[in-house]
């Protein structure tokens, strides 16, 4: 039994994937025969063929002509025909109108096929083919009034631009060709073409209902359904405006079909019952107005309306649907297509870090330092090869030395290369043997010398190309993850939050604020992202005085305004965007004087609001004094802040500056970085120090330091960044100085504890005053003489305290928020 459930699952899958590859194949074919056989463009033509308006006039048939040879030429002999059958069904004049405005236009047409703009000739054709047409008609009878003449022009004009109409709405019946996105224009003259068809059915009945009264009432329906009240209006007035056109008798056809179309599309929520009751109350309020007569008919052409429109399927409105602007399943399907073109991009740029990443393995590969054994054999061989090449090759010693005793002769001569190249002297052991052994040692010595000089030329080539090569690797091992966090963004879907959503809003309307729009786009702790959309009669800062409070009570973390939009106009909707406030708070304070009291220093400082959250203090010393300097400082620190806000590491930013200021110039070039990243979530803190002096942390009455040992940057390339990690907690001072503070005082023997001393002695909390207080002391300590560029800042870390308390709100559960919030 149980064996044979999984048997019958698998059969009506199979029974199902048969049905719908049966429907694919129907659906193809009579595709084919509709639009490639031309079928769907004879039948149209047919009924254009009969269409009149104002009683004679009928542009329509050379105008569908005119189209068809513009946009499907191949089908034109088949409209010819299928027009002409048309005509002839109305009657043998207006059949013979028709025939002679085609032949007509089709010679004309041919003329301009030449032509370099034939789309702007085909209309002037086509208006041309039309007056000539009825003027050979109107000859028939003899007389030509004033109103023949007017009549002649309108439908010469109608001709034409019925053409450009017509244009725009054909194209579209062969949507797989075209673009699933229809503009409003294009809406409208798809309705005009489907309205100019309908008056080819006037005089038909079907059981005492009017077919042009069925049909036009059931395309109100299903565009009322699938498009809402704006589009359903439309079509009924388009409809009507035409209908009424072509017969007198319908010209409350135009009112009755407007008004069912907005109440229809009023009503589309009630699906398919709800917008045919829209008809049916539209059809009984405006034939009221009418004869009592055509009340039972008009009902009966909507109830048999109402009956076609029940049996489409609904996968027709689903399909046409996503052609129409502003409905669920267009936005669905430019969702989708956005989705894509997201995915898309998100592997593009992942594929691009694996070819950095990919990129960064490689030259990291062949960037050690370290030489193997064979390398430094492969060097030894190659230095005694050009130095035995101008020595030994003219000896008359050579077969003793480097046949009889080789091994002897090449540990000897390896020996004596070693101590040259690291100037050691020679003498020992060593050199006696050498001098002993060798009948021409000082010209060996000589050459040796020469080479060594060589040598250690090329050996610190290989260091600087292995060095750049590590460097490069780092540096796109460092844009590898940065598009790696880049790809991750962009595939980071949009959360749901239904229960903060709800309780949200439950707030809101409890406090009486109307919220028109909600958007929650993230709830991440620190990174929260809200939007919404909000009506005040008179707004008097709510934002951040009751809706920001209620905000951090239900997320539980303080929220902020960001960004706020308030319309000028009583009851006018303001747009507010919130987000996480950070915990913590860095106050600032800075004092700077230049040598000799200039008035350029060679110091520079910089403060970095990165986007994670972070804050950067940077000081930078140039070498030197003067211009030059301040030049070097400020070079350094804005290439630092470049790179840092692109999200590349600390580490990796730094060694790039680091090799531009090594590599840019021959000049020397050099610069301190005292750099620390303090986290504004945790109070966490890490100093990268280039160079630079100690830095300082007080808390309360206890002084730290913090200090690393590496060069200046731009002094050697080849150096390892040594991070300090501390936890500040609130209301620690951070002091950074150059080093014209930390070297000033000048008859100080133990500077850092004289410095921890006068800062613990500080009696002041204010960032600003400590600075004043700690350069003032370093110039009294040096009897007012500035001897070098000074730097001090300092940083209090404050924890953020809102304006306003948070609010508590309580919720219930089970209460559904108003649903009009939402529109």
């Amino acid at each position: 039994m149980m064996g044979s459930i999984p048997r019958l699952q698998t059969k009506q899958f199979e029974a199902k994937n048969r049905g719908k590859k049966l429907r694919k194949r129907l659906s193809a074919i009579l595709s084919r025969l509709l639009i490639e056989k031309g079928m769907l463009y004879s039948f149209i033509g047919f009924l254009l063929g009969r269409a009149i308006i104002l009683s004679v006039v009928s542009p329509f048939a050379v105008a569908f002509l005119a189209t068809v040879w513009a946009v499907q030429r191949r089908h034109s002999v088949k409209v010819v025909i299928a027009v002409f059958a048309g005509a002839a069904t109305h009657s043998g004049r207006h059949a013979l109108f028709t025939l002679i405005g085609m032949v007509a236009f089709l010679f004309l047409a041919n003329l301009c096929r030449k032509m370099k703009r034939e789309q702007i000739a085909i209309p002037i054709c086509a208006f041309v083919a039309t007056t000539l047409s009825r003027l050979f008609i109107y000859s028939l009878s003899g007389k030509l009034s004033v109103y023949e003449w007017a009549l002649l022009a309108v439908e010469g004009l109608l001709g034409a631009l019925l053409v450009l109409i017509f244009m725009q709405s054909l194209p579209l019946l062969s949507p797989k060709k075209y673009k699933p996105v229809l503009k409003n224009e294009e809406i409208v003259c798809m309705i005009i073409l489907l309205a100019s068809v309908l008056t080819g059915t006037i005089g038909w009945e079907v059981q005492g209902a009017q077919v042009e009264h069925v049909m036009s009432r059931y395309f109100v329906l299903l565009l009322s359904f699938v498009g809402g009240a704006a589009i359903g209006s439309t079509v009924g007035v388009v409809a009507g405006l035409i209908l009424s056109l072509a017969n007198a008798v319908n010209l409350y056809q135009m009112s009755l079909l407007a008004f069912s179309g907005l109440l229809g599309g009023l009503l589309k929520e009630g699906s398919k019952l709800g917008v045919s009751a829209g008809l049916l109350v539209g059809t009984c309020l405006i034939s009221i107005y009418g004869d009592a007569a055509s009340w039972g008919p008009s009902l009966a052409a909507s109830a048999v309306a109402a009956v076609l429109f029940f049996l489409t399927p609904a996968s027709w409105s689903n399909k046409l649907s996503r052609y129409i602007p502003g409905t669920e399943a267009y936005t669905s399907e430019q969702e989708q297509y956005l989705q894509k073109v997201r995915n898309v991009t998100a592997r593009r740029v992942e594929q691009f870090s694996d070819v950095f990443a990919a990129l960064s393995k490689s030259f990291s590969a062949k960037s050690e330092l370290v030489l193997e054994e064979e390398d430094v054999r492969k060097e030894t061989d190659y230095f005694l090869s050009q130095v035995t090449e101008k020595t030994c090759q003219s000896c008359f010693m050579k077969d003793r030395c480097w046949q009889h005793n080789f091994e002897e002769t090449y540990a000897m001569m390896g020996s004596l290369k070693e101590m040259l190249i690291y100037g050691h002297e020679l003498k020992g052991k060593t050199m006696r043997e050498f001098e002993s052994s060798c009948v021409k040692s000082k010209r060996v010595l000589e050459v040796m010398q020469q080479e060594v000089s060589h040598f250690t030329a090329n050996r610190k080539l290989k260091r600087q190309v292995s060095e750049s090569r590590r460097l490069v690797a780092d540096q796109l091992l460092g844009v590898s993850e940065v598009m790696d966090d880049f790809a991750a963004e962009i595939l980071k879907e949009r959360e749901q939050h239904e229960l903060q959503e709800m309780q949200i809003v439950q707030a809101l309307q409890s406090m009486g604020i109307d919220l028109e729009k909600l958007e929650i786009y993230q709830l991440e702790k620190g990174d929260i992202d809200i939007e919404m959309t909000v009506s005040f009669q008179y707004y008097r800062g709510e934002a951040s005085k009751l809706i920001a409070p209620v905000l951090s009570d239900i997320l539980n973390e303080m929220v902020i305004v960001k960004e706020e939009e308030i319309s000028p106009f009583p009851n006018g909707h303001c747009h507010l965007a919130f987000g996480s406030a950070k915990e913590f708070m860095v106050e600032l304070g800075v004092a700077s004087a230049a040598k000799d009291g200039g008035l350029v220093s060679g110091d520079s400082f910089a403060t970095i609001e990165l986007g994670t959250g972070k804050y950067a203090i940077a000081i930078s010393d140039g070498m030197g004094n003067g211009r030059r300097a301040n030049e070097e400082s400020r070079e350094t620190l804005r290439l630092l802040q470049q790179i840092l806000q692109t999200g590349i590491p600390e580490k990796v930013a730094i060694k790039s500056i680091n090799s531009i200021l090594a590599l840019r110039s021959t000049d020397e070039m050099f610069a301190t970085l005292d750099l620390a990243v303090i986290n504004l979530h945790n109070a966490a803190v890490q100093f990268l120090k280039i160079g630079s002096s100690p830095s300082l942390i007080r808390r309360g009455r206890e002084v730290l330091s913090i200090e690393a040992s590496n060069l200046p940057m731009g002094i050697i390339q080849d150096f390892d960044i040594e991070i300090v990690s501390e936890q500040l907690q609130p209301d620690d001072l951070l002091v950074m100085m150059s080093d014209g503070i930390f070297e000033g005082p000048k008859q100080v023997q133990n500077v850092d504890l004289w410095l921890k001393q006068r800062m613990s002695e500080m009696l002041t909390t204010d960032p600003q005053e400590i600075a004043d207080l700690l350069m003032e002391e370093v110039i009294r300590t040096n009897d007012g003489e500035i001897g070098d560029d000074m730097t001090v800042l300092v940083a209090r870390i404050v924890r953020n305290k809102p304006e306003w308390a948070a609010i508590p709100m309580r919720f219930d559960p089970n209460k559904e928020p108003r649903q009009e919030v939402f529109n």
